[in-house]
Protein backbone atom coordinates (compact mmCIF):
# COMPACT_ATOMS: atom_id res chain seq x y z
CA UNK A 1 0.00 0.00 0.00
CA UNK A 2 1.41 3.68 -0.85
CA UNK A 3 1.50 6.49 1.52
CA UNK A 4 1.27 9.69 0.27
CA UNK A 5 4.13 12.57 0.25
CA UNK A 6 2.65 15.37 2.54
CA UNK A 7 2.50 18.39 0.30
CA UNK A 8 3.67 20.31 3.49
CA UNK A 9 5.02 18.96 6.99
CA UNK A 10 3.87 21.85 9.42
CA UNK A 11 0.76 23.99 9.81
CA UNK A 12 1.22 27.23 11.60
CA UNK A 13 -1.31 29.66 13.63
CA UNK A 14 -0.37 32.94 14.42
CA UNK A 15 -1.75 33.63 18.15
CA UNK A 16 -0.49 37.07 18.54
CA UNK A 17 2.06 39.51 16.77
CA UNK A 18 4.61 37.39 19.15
CA UNK A 19 3.28 33.83 19.52
CA UNK A 20 3.01 31.45 16.61
CA UNK A 21 1.89 27.65 16.83
CA UNK A 22 3.42 25.14 15.29
CA UNK A 23 2.02 21.66 14.60
CA UNK A 24 2.70 18.50 12.52
CA UNK A 25 -0.85 17.35 10.99
CA UNK A 26 0.88 13.82 9.49
CA UNK A 27 1.85 13.03 13.27
CA UNK A 28 -1.34 11.08 14.61
CA UNK A 29 -2.99 12.96 17.55
CA UNK A 30 -0.91 10.47 20.42
CA UNK A 31 2.13 12.16 19.75
CA UNK A 32 1.37 15.43 18.34
CA UNK A 33 3.35 18.06 19.71
CA UNK A 34 3.14 21.76 20.06
CA UNK A 35 5.73 23.43 18.58
CA UNK A 36 5.68 27.46 20.05
CA UNK A 37 8.55 30.32 18.54
CA UNK A 38 8.23 33.40 20.47
CA UNK A 39 9.52 36.82 18.61
CA UNK A 40 11.55 38.78 20.75
CA UNK A 41 13.46 42.23 20.32
CA UNK A 42 16.14 40.96 20.22
CA UNK A 43 16.54 36.87 20.11
CA UNK A 44 13.82 34.33 19.47
CA UNK A 45 12.72 30.77 21.66
CA UNK A 46 11.57 27.76 20.18
CA UNK A 47 9.89 25.75 22.69
CA UNK A 48 10.20 22.32 21.79
CA UNK A 49 10.53 21.59 18.40
CA UNK A 50 8.29 17.99 17.12
CA UNK A 51 9.31 14.62 16.33
CA UNK A 52 12.38 15.60 13.67
CA UNK A 53 10.86 13.22 10.93
CA UNK A 54 11.70 16.59 8.97
CA UNK A 55 13.39 20.24 8.73
CA UNK A 56 11.76 22.26 11.17
CA UNK A 57 14.69 25.14 10.31
CA UNK A 58 13.71 25.13 7.21
CA UNK A 59 10.00 25.69 8.29
CA UNK A 60 10.40 28.48 10.12
CA UNK A 61 12.77 30.36 8.48
CA UNK A 62 10.47 33.19 7.15
CA UNK A 63 9.27 33.51 10.59
CA UNK A 64 13.43 33.72 12.80
CA UNK A 65 15.21 37.00 11.65
CA UNK A 66 17.44 36.98 14.51
CA UNK A 67 19.50 34.46 17.38
CA UNK A 68 17.06 32.01 18.40
CA UNK A 69 17.34 29.42 21.37
CA UNK A 70 15.47 26.41 21.08
CA UNK A 71 13.86 25.36 24.55
CA UNK A 72 13.60 21.90 25.69
CA UNK A 73 10.51 21.84 28.48
CA UNK A 74 11.89 17.84 28.57
CA UNK A 75 13.40 15.16 26.03
CA UNK A 76 10.86 13.30 25.38
CA UNK A 77 11.37 11.96 21.67
CA UNK A 78 8.27 13.62 20.58
CA UNK A 79 9.49 17.65 21.94
CA UNK A 80 13.39 17.24 20.96
CA UNK A 81 13.76 16.11 17.43
CA UNK A 82 14.74 19.11 15.43
CA UNK A 83 16.50 20.25 18.19
CA UNK A 84 19.91 19.12 16.84
CA UNK A 85 19.08 21.65 14.10
CA UNK A 86 19.59 24.77 15.94
CA UNK A 87 23.11 26.38 17.53
CA UNK A 88 21.86 27.11 20.65
CA UNK A 89 19.94 24.40 22.80
CA UNK A 90 18.61 24.10 26.58
CA UNK A 91 17.45 21.86 28.68
CA UNK A 92 17.00 20.96 32.30
CA UNK A 93 20.16 19.82 33.66
CA UNK A 94 18.19 16.17 34.89
CA UNK A 95 17.84 15.74 31.14
CA UNK A 96 20.66 17.12 29.33
CA UNK A 97 22.51 13.84 29.06
CA UNK A 98 19.53 12.02 27.46
CA UNK A 99 19.60 15.40 24.82
CA UNK A 100 22.98 14.34 24.06
CA UNK A 101 22.81 10.61 23.61
CA UNK A 102 22.82 8.58 20.62
CA UNK A 103 19.70 7.09 19.45
CA UNK A 104 18.95 3.62 17.37
CA UNK A 105 17.19 3.65 14.52
CA UNK A 106 13.83 2.48 15.14
CA UNK A 107 10.27 2.03 13.32
CA UNK A 108 7.89 5.01 13.54
CA UNK A 109 5.18 2.77 14.94
CA UNK A 110 3.46 2.97 18.05
CA UNK A 111 4.24 -0.36 19.63
CA UNK A 112 8.09 0.62 18.83
CA UNK A 113 7.80 3.74 20.79
CA UNK A 114 6.17 2.47 23.56
CA UNK A 115 6.28 -1.08 23.67
CA UNK A 116 3.27 -3.51 24.74
CA UNK A 117 3.61 -2.67 28.32
CA UNK A 118 3.54 0.70 27.58
CA UNK A 119 0.67 1.02 24.95
CA UNK A 120 -1.03 -0.48 27.77
CA UNK A 121 -0.19 2.30 30.08
CA UNK A 122 -1.13 4.80 27.72
CA UNK A 123 -5.03 2.95 27.63
CA UNK A 124 -5.35 2.72 31.31
CA UNK A 125 -4.61 6.78 31.28
CA UNK A 126 -6.97 7.44 28.94
CA UNK A 127 -5.58 6.95 25.36
CA UNK A 128 -7.98 4.43 24.03
CA UNK A 129 -6.17 5.13 20.56
CA UNK A 130 -2.56 4.16 21.87
CA UNK A 131 -2.80 0.74 19.36
CA UNK A 132 -0.19 -0.64 17.10
CA UNK A 133 0.18 1.45 13.98
CA UNK A 134 1.91 4.04 11.78
CA UNK A 135 3.19 7.27 14.07
CA UNK A 136 2.82 9.26 10.87
CA UNK A 137 -0.29 9.12 8.51
CA UNK A 138 2.26 10.62 5.20
CA UNK A 139 5.87 10.77 4.85
CA UNK A 140 7.92 14.33 4.31
CA UNK A 141 9.53 13.36 1.33
CA UNK A 142 10.40 10.74 -1.43
CA UNK A 143 12.49 8.45 0.13
CA UNK A 144 12.11 8.66 3.80
CA UNK A 145 12.38 5.40 5.80
CA UNK A 146 9.57 5.01 8.10
CA UNK A 147 11.55 2.09 9.77
CA UNK A 148 14.40 3.07 10.14
CA UNK A 149 13.88 6.80 12.09
CA UNK A 150 16.48 8.12 14.16
CA UNK A 151 16.22 11.02 16.76
CA UNK A 152 19.43 12.73 16.33
CA UNK A 153 21.50 14.07 19.41
CA UNK A 154 21.57 17.93 20.25
CA UNK A 155 24.24 20.11 21.78
CA UNK A 156 23.15 21.52 25.10
CA UNK A 157 24.67 24.45 25.33
CA UNK A 158 22.65 25.33 28.59
CA UNK A 159 21.69 23.49 31.51
CA UNK A 160 18.11 25.27 33.19
CA UNK A 161 17.50 25.13 36.66
CA UNK A 162 14.70 26.54 38.66
CA UNK A 163 14.58 30.25 38.74
CA UNK A 164 16.71 30.92 35.70
CA UNK A 165 15.73 33.79 33.36
CA UNK A 166 15.78 33.51 29.26
CA UNK A 167 15.35 37.32 28.29
CA UNK A 168 14.51 37.80 24.21
CA UNK A 169 15.09 41.72 24.89
CA UNK A 170 11.71 42.80 25.26
CA UNK A 171 10.19 39.80 27.23
CA UNK A 172 11.40 37.68 30.16
CA UNK A 173 10.56 33.78 30.55
CA UNK A 174 11.46 32.39 34.01
CA UNK A 175 12.45 28.78 34.07
CA UNK A 176 10.07 26.68 36.39
CA UNK A 177 10.76 23.04 37.26
CA UNK A 178 7.88 21.10 37.09
CA UNK A 179 8.73 17.53 37.75
CA UNK A 180 6.20 14.85 37.77
CA UNK A 181 5.60 13.98 34.17
CA UNK A 182 9.45 13.89 33.63
CA UNK A 183 12.55 14.78 36.23
CA UNK A 184 13.75 17.67 34.49
CA UNK A 185 10.24 18.64 33.20
CA UNK A 186 10.04 22.50 33.25
CA UNK A 187 7.92 25.65 32.05
CA UNK A 188 8.26 29.06 30.65
CA UNK A 189 6.46 31.61 32.88
CA UNK A 190 6.39 35.37 32.09
CA UNK A 191 4.52 36.94 35.19
CA UNK A 192 4.03 39.84 33.63
CA UNK A 193 1.41 38.58 31.00
CA UNK A 194 0.57 35.63 32.88
CA UNK A 195 1.26 33.26 30.30
CA UNK A 196 3.04 30.04 30.68
CA UNK A 197 4.66 27.80 27.84
CA UNK A 198 4.19 24.52 29.96
CA UNK A 199 5.36 21.75 27.96
CA UNK A 200 4.05 18.39 29.35
CA UNK A 201 3.59 19.07 32.86
CA UNK A 202 -0.19 20.41 32.23
CA UNK A 203 -2.18 20.13 28.35
CA UNK A 204 -5.84 19.36 27.70
CA UNK A 205 -5.61 16.03 27.98
CA UNK A 206 -4.74 13.19 30.15
CA UNK A 207 -1.83 13.48 32.04
CA UNK A 208 0.81 11.06 32.18
CA UNK A 209 2.88 10.43 35.52
CA UNK A 210 3.20 6.20 35.35
CA UNK A 211 5.93 5.90 33.12
CA UNK A 212 9.64 4.65 34.02
CA UNK A 213 10.71 8.77 34.77
CA UNK A 214 7.46 9.50 35.88
CA UNK A 215 6.73 10.47 40.06
CA UNK A 216 3.50 10.87 41.10
CA UNK A 217 4.09 12.62 44.53
CA UNK A 218 6.47 15.05 42.28
CA UNK A 219 3.61 15.54 39.91
CA UNK A 220 0.63 16.09 42.62
CA UNK A 221 3.56 19.03 44.08
CA UNK A 222 3.37 20.49 40.59
CA UNK A 223 0.09 20.72 40.50
CA UNK A 224 -0.28 22.31 43.49
CA UNK A 225 2.19 24.59 42.32
CA UNK A 226 0.53 25.70 39.16
CA UNK A 227 -3.01 26.05 40.54
CA UNK A 228 -1.29 29.19 43.18
CA UNK A 229 0.03 30.54 39.69
CA UNK A 230 -1.50 33.54 38.61
CA UNK A 231 -1.86 32.32 34.66
CA UNK A 232 -4.34 33.57 32.40
CA UNK A 233 -3.20 31.62 29.58
CA UNK A 234 -1.26 28.40 29.11
CA UNK A 235 0.31 26.88 26.06
CA UNK A 236 0.61 23.19 26.76
CA UNK A 237 2.71 20.45 24.83
CA UNK A 238 -0.25 18.97 23.49
CA UNK A 239 -3.57 20.61 22.74
CA UNK A 240 -4.96 23.90 22.28
CA UNK A 241 -4.08 26.55 24.63
CA UNK A 242 -6.94 27.39 27.76
CA UNK A 243 -6.79 29.99 30.13
CA UNK A 244 -6.71 29.51 33.61
CA UNK A 245 -10.70 28.37 34.81
CA UNK A 246 -9.55 25.49 32.57
CA UNK A 247 -6.25 25.11 34.21
CA UNK A 248 -7.74 24.84 37.85
CA UNK A 249 -10.46 22.25 36.62
CA UNK A 250 -7.69 19.88 34.82
CA UNK A 251 -5.48 20.10 38.40
CA UNK A 252 -8.71 19.67 40.54
CA UNK A 253 -9.11 16.53 38.22
CA UNK A 254 -6.14 15.43 38.54
CA UNK A 255 -5.87 16.03 42.32
CA UNK A 256 -8.75 14.46 42.55
CA UNK A 257 -7.52 10.98 40.71
CA UNK A 258 -4.63 10.87 43.20
CA UNK A 259 -6.59 11.50 46.06
CA UNK A 260 -3.81 14.44 46.80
Amino acid sequence: MSVEIADRWFEMKRLADDVTWLWEPHVIPLMRCNIWHIRGRDRDLLVDTGMGVTSLADATRHLIDKPVKAVATHTHGDHIGGHHEFAECCVHALEAADFERTHEPEALTVEAYFGDAGMRRMREAGYADCVPGPLITALPHAGFDPGRFVVKPAKVTQRLEEGQVLDTGDRRFEVLHLPGHSPGSIGLWEAATGTLFSGDAIYDGPLLDQFEDGDIPAYIRTMKRLRDLPVRVVHGGHEPSFGRDRMIAIIDAYLAARDA
